[in-house]
């Protein structure tokens, strides 16, 4: 008889830098689009509303799909989700360079949404049987660096291939990456016990009633939410109309925009999402506070430097500073993830990404919308450039917002997590 060779490894690093990747692609994926709107409009004589709808369809159907999926993961082997949507997003993604129709390429960003709403969210989920509580904070901060270093990738990578050969191409070369991808996580990451580290872990899987009141009953987690909510939605405005408020205050190029716009989005949110992680880990370990006590005084400190840098009459010293303040409001995503994936029974933890995908996603779409009828509004007063500034401004305050509810989180924080892993 011949011996059966199983070439995958139980790693935690591996698992790590496999899933990394996996989200870092998905994250490409999902918004190289964006680069791509005014080619893709010429091509097919289409109005704003119809490039929007790319959009909207991709994220109504993934934040549906996923919610599903979610329940589904918390009995099935993840990493056979992962791959298999790994595979079918970056399929889909290939498919948007071959449509020859407007119907076709609207059809293949679903087929992405899908494929992501498939692939994703197990993630965190394995992840967590991956590394102990007292390294979960770095780990899963370590996963959160798909965001920063996937926009800066799908904005400075996709705009030059764009440039040089076309949009479909850039599309062929993004779907690339992620079906390597899969075979690696199929082949070689192993499927972890689930509750590795948790002192109750059963394979019953608890209804989305028992998540839903998990997530909101519980006095941190509810915080938890509310806080990276509110900073999510501001996060999403602000990035948005960064490149704007540039060109019409300063009269910068759309390239050169584009490029600080990039760099500011991604150097020092990534550097903050690993450090806060870090920290976090280090500091949580004698007082589970840590948790939400990071956010909350990067936050409250960085929404009034937000403020200040916001306003200021020198390109210079506002990219400085705004550059800091990023590093600041930035502090808050992964070290949330973990902090909350520690709140969660081992089989809700699928589920509570979904919902939390459902979430961020409409802070995503609020965000940007509020900011601009807000900059309309100031526009009126103080003109177009000086109206978006003010408006960006009144934004960046409201970070104090959000850094209050990580304060009232981390009130509860130490309490609710003994409490939960009794249960």
């Amino acid at each position: 008889m011949g011996m059966a060779f199983n070439t995958r490894r139980d790693s935690p690093w591996l698992a790590l830098i496999l899933l990394m990747s996996i989200s870092t692609v998905g994250f490409i994926d999902r918004i190289v689009v964006n680069v791509l709107v005014e080619p893709i409009k010429g091509e097919f004589k289409l109005t704003d509303a119809q490039v929007s709808l790319m959009g909207t369809a991709f994220t109504l159907l993934n934040v549906g799909v996923a919610l599903i999926v979610a329940r589904y993961a918390e009995r099935l082997r993840r990493l056979s989700l992962i791959a298999a949507g790994t595979l079918f997003w970056s399929l889909a993604t290939a498919a948007c360079g071959w449509a020859v129709s407007w119907t076709q390429l609207l059809f293949a960003r679903m087929g992405v949404g899908l494929g992501e709403a498939i692939g994703l969210p197990s993630n965190q989920s394995v992840i967590s049987d991956y590394f102990p509580p007292s390294k979960r904070g770095l780990a899963i901060s370590i996963l959160m660096l798909a965001p920063p270093i996937g926009a800066f990738v799908g904005f400075v990578g996709g705009g030059w291939i764009a440039q040089e050969f076309d949009w479909r191409f850039t599309f062929l070369i993004a779907a690339i990456p992620g079906l390597v991808l899969a075979l690696l996580a199929w082949l070689f990451v192993a499927e972890p016990p689930r509750g590795r580290y948790d002192k109750v872990a059963t394979d019953e899987v608890p209804p989305m009633k028992a998540v839903l009141h998990r997530l909101f009953g519980l006095s941190s987690a509810r915080h938890l939410v509310i806080g990276s909510s509110l900073a999510a939605m501001l996060g999403f405005g602000l990035n948005y109309f960064f490149t704007s408020l540039m060109m019409r205050q300063f009269g910068v190029g759309l390239a050169e925009a584009g490029l600080y716009s990039g760099i500011i989005a991604s150097l020092p949110a990534a550097i903050s999402v690993v450090g806060s992680g870090w920290l976090g880990d280090k500091l949580g370990a004698k007082n589970p506070a840590a948790y939400a006590l990071i956010p909350a005084i990067c936050l409250i400190i960085g929404g009034p430097l937000y403020v200040f840098a916001i306003t200021r009459e020198s390109l210079g010293l506002l990219l400085g500073l705004i550059s800091i303040a990023t590093f600041l409001n930035f502090g808050y995503l992964g070290i949330t993830y973990a902090a909350l994936q520690n709140l969660m029974h081992p089989r809700m933890r699928v589920s509570t990404f979904a919902v939390l995908n459902v979430v961020y996603g409409v802070a995503s779409a609020l965000g940007p919308f509020l900011l601009g009828w807000l900059s309309d509004r100031m526009a009126l007063s103080f003109g177009p450039a000086q109206g978006l500034s003010v408006a960006m401004a009144i934004t960046g305050a409201l970070y104090v917002w959000a850094g209050l509810h990580y304060l009232l989180a981390s009130r509860h924080l130490a309490r609710d997590v003994a409490a939960v892993a009794e249960k």
